[in-house]
């Protein structure tokens, strides 16, 4: 039993932090090569990765979608699509044609690089076919400036501030409310138990 209770603790924890990590922003520090708009079919369960009324609509479609193709100072490379993100996640974007327009006038070459802090959340996956979502494009003087994620500390911190808090409530209702309920059925146990023993003995 101590087993199954510590893997469902253990499954919920990584569904959290799998949807925390999906969700906050990140900041990539990359340098534009290129934007493009191609045709995407929709279809399967991968549609949850996608925004737009279309995915609302039909399990299975396909339109048009903008992308945003970068470099890091590494060589590494990295696909940004560019959708408005509608109500959730709720960073309420709906400027993606200007972000398109901005993106296209950052494009650099690598003789000549721009740099630019790159605000996304999601995940890039190239077996399913899934991008990161571009949010906002920032100039940067170097592709070593350090960025630091105040909105994501602010937000871990609250939020690990209404956890405690939750569990504090929660542990002092058990042991006010629950905890003497669980006693009294503990001894009125022993007391059957016991009354049971002196009525029918084993010998």
């Amino acid at each position: 039993m101590t087993y199954i209770r510590w893997t469902f603790r253990i499954l919920i924890l990584a569904i959290v932090f799998g949807f925390l990590h999906y969700t906050l922003p990140q900041r990539d520090i990359v340098r534009i090569v290129n934007t493009y708009e191609e045709r995407q079919d929709f279809e399967g369960w991968t549609t949850i990765f996608w925004s737009g009324p279309d995915m609302a609509a039909t399990a299975r479609s396909n339109r048009d979608v903008l992308f945003v193709q970068t470099v890091k100072a590494n060589g590494d490379t990295m696909v940004f699509r560019n959708e408005d993100t509608r109500f959730w996640p709720p960073y309420f974007k709906f400027d993606t044609a200007d972000l398109q327009t901005e993106a296209a006038d950052a494009v650099s070459t690598k003789d000549a690089p721009e740099w630019y802090a790159l605000r996304h959340y999601g995940w890039r996956n190239s077996w399913i076919s899934i991008f990161p979502n571009a949010l906002s494009l920032k100039p940067v003087a170097s592709p070593d400036m350090r960025l630091i994620p105040w909105f994501n500390i602010v937000f871990l911190t609250i939020l690990a501030l209404i956890g405690v808090t939750l569990w504090r409530l929660w542990r002092n209702f058990r042991m006010r409310r629950i905890d003497p309920v669980l006693e009294d059925i503990d001894e009125g146990a022993d007391a059957a138990r016991g009354w049971l023993s002196r009525m029918f003995p084993w010998k």
